[in-house]
């Protein structure tokens, strides 16, 4: 496990990013039996976990995430007490079983990070802010490498078209940039993280807003700008302003599950229209009385936003069922969402 953290006797939980949503949860007596800690690296063989001059390695079986803050039971470190969360960010694990994949916890700011390169992908970046949306967390997406692109601006500006709810920051993820352009929400006592696909910058920005050792980076192919991974774990890391900052590993497959209240939030326009048509399980097809359809033929919606809107929302209701133990043919709605994500020519 790393050692980029400063010595445990200089720590405080302010540095940690303790606040008071989570003093509200623990009494004097349950500080002074167990101590908090917070979790900054999660491994196959166990958490890291950080506290007032503590440092612990615990073993698996605590059901907690990267940013969980734990009330440490030093004899039993895996019966350790997981406080609330005031943000959990999650995903349909990789692969073909029925579980959820905890990413991170008690984020307050999700960087969603993208390249001016033919990385750039709308449909993604929607994944991404419906997934920090229904976290609980702020979105904001951070454009790099705006040097490889002919308009910056241009692409900018179709990010900026996914929500009013989501900022859009486009910076060279080299120099001063980061620091100056990110400084609102890398506040002291904040924990902010780096999300995105390998190779677009989120280890360069780390180390952009870090005074601590840099963290090794690689650059994208030039073949297909794709990507190489760098971080190969999440990892907080405490920047001198008393920030946290997560790194995160690129996300090659992300899956929305119980995101129906993000998507709604994200496509609050696409929501209210729906909630005008005449019947209630309107798939805004062919259906008379759709408002999405009358708003089609209008001109007053996109319809690549539209399909994108309803992929997502077959996908999360899908996922969503299959993993409660909900039992359909999930073959065959599965089939259907991909045939839809064929229709609009994007895999993200």
């Amino acid at each position: 496990m790393s050692d980029d953290m400063p010595p445990t006797d200089d720590l405080t939980l302010a540095a940690l990013g303790w606040q008071e949503f989570f003093a509200e949860q623990v009494s004097d007596a349950d500080l002074e039996a167990a101590p908090p800690v917070r979790v900054t690296e999660v491994h196959r063989s166990g958490l890291r976990a950080l506290g007032a001059g503590l440092d612990r390695r615990i073993p698996p079986g605590v059901a907690a995430t990267v940013g969980d803050w734990m009330l440490l039971d030093r004899d039993r470190p895996v019966d350790s007490r997981v406080l609330d969360r005031h943000s959990l960010i999650k995903r349909r694990a990789p692969g073909k079983g029925h579980e959820v994949q905890l990413i991170a916890a008690n984020i307050d700011t999700v960087f969603i990070v993208t390249s001016c390169t033919r990385e750039f992908n709308v449909a993604r970046l929607e994944r991404y802010a419906a997934l920090t949306l229904e976290a609980g967390a702020v979105p904001v997406i951070v454009m790099t490498k705006p040097d490889l692109c002919d308009d910056a601006q241009a692409m900018a500006d179709r990010a900026r078209t996914i929500s009013d709810r989501v900022e859009v920051v486009v910076l060279d993820a080299r120099g001063d940039a980061p620091r100056r352009d990110l400084a609102r929400w890398c506040r002291p006592g904040q924990t902010v993280a780096f999300l995105g696909s390998s190779g677009v910058g989120k280890s360069t920005l780390v180390n952009a807003l870090s005074d601590g050792p840099e963290i090794a980076t690689q650059p994208a192919r030039e073949a297909d700008d794709r990507g190489r991974h760098t971080t190969t774990h999440r990892q907080m890391h405490l920047l001198g302003n008393g920030c946290v900052v997560l790194d995160t590993p690129g996300m090659r497959e992300l899956q929305l599950t119980d995101t129906a209240d993000g998507l709604a939030t994200l496509f609050a326009d696409l929501e209210m229209l729906a909630g005008q048509c005449k019947f209630r399980d309107c798939a805004h097809e062919r259906e008379p009385g759709c408002a999405i359809m009358a708003a089609l033929d209008a001109g007053d919606i996109d319809a690549n936003r539209v399909e994108r809107w309803k992929v997502l929302v077959a996908e999360d209701t899908f996922n969503t069922e299959s993993l409660s133990g909900r039992r359909w043919d999930e073959k065959e709605r599965a089939e259907g969402i991909r045939d839809r994500r064929a229709r609009l020519g994007k895999g993200g």
